[in-house]
């Protein structure tokens, strides 16, 4: 979430990371953040220390990469752990000395606390990649340790899904963070031609495993599966750690090829088969959400899992991807996998490339980014009160689109409040307590058929293409909605076998209308006065609380009725899902330096505190004025949010309850929308209300006027620009709002420009 990004010098922040894991043993997580963390700040990374034999204290020091150092405490042999402790702080703080205090302090193990406690620094992070106290030869004091890092938080980063839901309850900011994947760095491996050399030699089909050979790994199911197919070869490229070699599994079809560097697994990947993933069913891998899933997809390769539950969770429902739970059940998939398509168009690797479109790396360390920016701007000290070119009054869609444009192309210093305390208005979704990814304020499926705001949104976020659908519970049976020819033929059974069937169909149920004014009058002129009552009348009633004949035409003519089978609920051009979700995407429109964000505040109490030389207002035009006229009518809702313990609630994502007799308009189940793998679901009731927060102005003609003489106030209210659903009174999509208030932002920097250009000529 976008706070103040502007600093208080323009020099870069220093990060100093304290991890138990060497920078030079396996590439993963901790490598993959700080290189990219890089890019903007000073990376010091502090390593456990090596006990020499021969050596008093020094730091190996070394540069792998830009703007990261690397430093290796080594001590004498036979220290105790008050002076150990001792002595790794003296070394830290001559180094600090040097560099200067950190901003922010990264924590991979709670076992660096004794000697950092001390620290000042605005930010403190425990990135939780795993439940470290479940490992083997896990220090007895690294629970208390933990405790102690929980409490100097000032957010918590878990490496998977199982790991949040089981820290979530020990911090007030935890943020799911599974490891994700280079995918640019292992597609390569789909074009390798030439194996490595210890690898070409290798016979038979190859069954291949990279990463740590340790307790997580199931030793006695390698041997198994070697065992059960000796025409198979089983290759194991990692270091082993912790556990004794002589006890690794020996047989003539296992091979274990040593550790490699993170450039040369590409390579070693093209040349298998199947992926393996052997994690053993233990204490140490309960909460493990493991990297190789995607980077074996991305190289191309199927892969057989263990049950790992963020394995299911997450990849469990692609078709390239197997869970076995016994070793015969792990034969049993192998063999399935191996007998897979391998060309390049197969429809297995089509799936896996969709699914890593919305994974990569930068997007985690952008979303970390962002929230370690949060917590550094509420630790900085207080300025004098701030001057800003722009208060935008809301951060929904038009509070966002504005600011974004008048920051970014304008160069203009904005200040973004919401009385809300989160960013995004209406479109706001997070994970709700399952883990789901949920609306909190309803669907919101994002449809233009305008390419301009396509590419505007583009620039924020990926997209995961999705068509909506809807059914409508007629109480025996499920149908499409809106009306199609299947809708037709399973409540009539017409048989209606082409458009021009439907359309004759239609024409004889459809009731003459000498002239449309009203909801009801749109419908049944177009299908007459039965599936008006079935689909419109009682679900009208609900939504708006009153009766369609009571309400303007534009209701209903939203809803079109259709001849072909065609049942998505929308047809524009482009139909998508942010893939990360709205919040997400919200968070780069406002990420820009020039955008100060203040939530959970009212803009008449910030008034007071700021000056400012233009008011963006994107609330009710109405409270603005202070109801001088009287209120405009809305309409508002409530909703009921449910998590299942089951994986799936309907068959698809909206099912819509056109009769009066149940309370509810629709259910909603989220995965449909997000395409989230899990065990569980969640879904949203939507129950309509008179009161409550403003959703749905109400169309009928006695509202339109008293808004036209709220409008004329606007229009003669210089220095403030009324943009978005609710300042305009008008039930706009998403892709309007957004469309709005990019041309209002044009219209305004005309006319900003025009009066610039007349000032100067004046003085002229």
């Amino acid at each position: 979430m976008s706070a103040n990004q502007n600093h208080e010098t323009d020099e870069r922040a220093v990060l100093l990371c304290l991890s138990h894991l060497r920078w030079n043993f396996v590439f993963q997580r901790p490598q993959q953040i700080m290189t990219r963390l890089a890019r903007s700040m000073d990376i010091l990374f502090w390593e456990e220390p090596v006990f020499d034999a021969t050596a008093e204290r020094w730091i190996e020091r070394s540069s792998p990469a830009t703007g990261v150092e690397i430093f290796a405490p080594h001590l004498a042999p036979g220290l105790d752990p008050v002076a150990v402790e001792a002595q790794l702080r003296e070394m830290l703080d001559e180094v600090l000395a040097s560099r200067g205090m950190p901003q922010v302090r990264w924590y991979y193990t709670p076992m660096m606390v004794p000697f950092t406690r001390h620290i000042t620094s605005q930010c403190v992070v425990y990135d939780c990649m795993d439940e470290l106290a479940n490992f083997d030869q896990a220090p007895p004091e690294l629970r208390g340790m933990e405790r102690e890092l929980f409490a100097m938080a000032d957010v918590v980063f878990t490496g998977g899904y199982s790991l949040y839901e089981a820290k979530r309850a020990v911090h007030l900011s935890v943020h799911p963070f599974p490891s994700s994947v280079d995918t640019k760095h292992y597609l390569t491996a789909r074009t390798v031609v030439e194996q490595p050399a210890d690898q070409a030699s290798i016979p038979g089909k190859k069954l291949g495993f990279f990463g740590v050979i340790d307790e997580r790994i199931d030793l006695d199911l390698i041997a198994a599966v070697a065992d059960q197919r000796p025409d198979w070869s089983i290759v194991m490229v990692g270091p082993v750690v912790k556990i004794d070699e002589a006890k690794l599994p020996r047989r003539s079809n296992i091979f274990y090829l040593g550790s490699k560097a993170y450039a040369e697994l590409p390579a070693y990947a093209a040349g298998w088969d199947v992926a393996l993933m052997p994690f053993a069913i233990n204490a140490a891998t309960r909460f493990i959400s493991p990297t190789k899933t995607p980077e074996y997809l991305a190289a191309g390769l199927p892969v057989v899992s263990t049950p790992i539950t963020d394995v299911i969770r997450h990849y469990g429902a692609i078709d390239a991807v197997a869970i076995a739970a016994t070793s015969d059940a792990f034969v049993a998939e192998c063999d399935r996998m191996l007998s897979l398509d391998q060309s390049e168009n197969a429809a297995w690797l089509a799936q896996a490339d969709k699914l890593l479109l919305s994974l990569s790396w930068e997007r985690v360390v952008n979303d970390m980014r962002l929230l370690i920016e949060e917590k550094r701007a509420a630790k900085r000290p207080a300025s004098a009160p701030t001057h800003y070119d722009y208060l935008v009054v809301g951060a929904g869609f038009a509070g966002a689109v504005m600011a974004e444009r008048l920051a970014a192309d304008a160069g203009k210093s904005v200040l973004v409040i919401d009385r809300r305390p989160h960013i995004a208005g209406n479109a706001f979704d997070h994970l709700d307590d399952a883990g789901i990814l949920i609306h909190q304020y309803g669907p919101h499926i994002f449809h233009t058929n305008s390419q301009e705001i396509v590419n505007y949104l583009s620039r924020f976020t990926e997209w995961r293409l999705y068509e909506h659908r809807v059914l409508a519970d007629l109480g025996d049976k499920l149908v499409p909605m809106p009306i199609n020819r299947t809708t037709l033929n399973l409540m009539y059974d017409a048989g209606l076998e082409t458009d021009a069937d439907a359309e004759a169909f239609l024409a004889s149920l459809a009731e003459p209308v000498e002239t449309v004014r009203t909801s009801e009058d749109v419908v049944v002129s177009k299908v007459g006065r039965e599936l008006y009552e079935t689909f419109f009348r009682g679900y009208t009633r609900k939504q708006w609380g009153m009766d369609p004949s009571e309400l303007d035409k534009s209701v209903t003519s939203r809803v079109p009725t259709r001849t072909n089978d065609d049942d998505r609920y929308f047809t524009d051009i482009f139909q998508a899902m942010p893939a990360k979700g709205y919040t997400a995407m919200f968070e780069r429109i406002l990420s820009h330096p020039n955008i100060t964000l203040r939530l959970g505040e009212d803009y008449r109490d910030v008034r007071k505190e700021v000056s400012f030389d233009h008011l963006v207002f994107t609330g009710p035009i109405d409270e603005y004025f202070d109801f001088r006229f009287g209120k405009l009518p809305y309409r508002s809702l409530e909703f009921k949010h449910v998590s299942l313990d089951q994986e799936q609630f309907q068959s698809v994502a909206t099912v819509n309850y056109p009769s009066e007799d149940v309370p509810y308009t629709r259910i909603t189940e989220y995965k449909f929308l997000t395409g989230q793998t899990a065990a569980n679901t969640s879904i949203t009731y939507e129950y309509p209300q008179a009161e409550g927060d403003p959703y749905y102005p109400i169309p009928r003609p006695a509202n339109e006027a008293l808004f036209k003489r709220y409008e004329a106030l606007a229009d003669a209210t210089e220095d403030v620009t009324f943009v978005g659903r609710l300042a305009t009174y008008r039930y706009y999509n998403m892709d309007q709002v957004v469309g709005q208030a990019l041309a209002t932002y044009r219209r305004h920097s005309e006319k900003r420009d025009d009066y610039a250009m007349a000032k100067f000529a004046a003085a002229e």
